[in-house]
């Protein structure tokens, strides 16, 4: 069994699509616009889905690390992301505190990037667009 986040823009996906690629190494595995959807969409069980522009996202796949992140443009105001986050783990300093700063970029820091008593390193943020993100450096053994 897998879990994974679905995230919905208000039209801007393809734009956070290229963000996450720049900032945290994200690699697009599948795009699909809605321009690109079959004329009876009703029929594939899309029939909700009000008129968005063609070259909007209908459903797109990042692959970061070895986890994926599902994205679209949302038919309907895109829900504001509230009680949760995304949460970004690596064993490299470096890299950690690279994806904390990157993702930081245009957004909000609510905690900032530093060492904890669990983590080498450790921060919580809410992009650009308003995606909720956790970014931590796991400790090693011992310490």
């Amino acid at each position: 069994m897998q879990i994974t986040p679905y995230l919905f823009f208000s039209g801007n996906c393809e734009e956070a699509i290229a963000f996450y690629h720049q900032a945290i190494d994200a690699h697009l595995a599948f795009k699909m616009t809605w321009g690109d959807m079959p004329p009876d969409r009703a029929h594939h069980g899309c029939d909700s889905a009000g008129p968005l522009p063609a070259e909007k996202i209908m459903h797109a796949q990042l692959r970061i690390g070895d986890s994926e992140l599902l994205m679209c443009d949302s038919p309907d105001t895109a829900p504001v992301m509230a009680g949760s986050a995304i949460s970004l783990s690596t064993v490299d300093l470096a890299e950690g505190k690279r994806w904390f700063d990157n993702l930081a970029v245009g957004g909000t820091i609510t905690r900032p990037w530093e060492e904890t008593f669990w983590a080498s390193g450790f921060g919580m943020l809410t992009d650009r667009f308003g995606i909720a993100w956790m970014v931590s450096v796991v400790k090693p053994q011992g310490r």
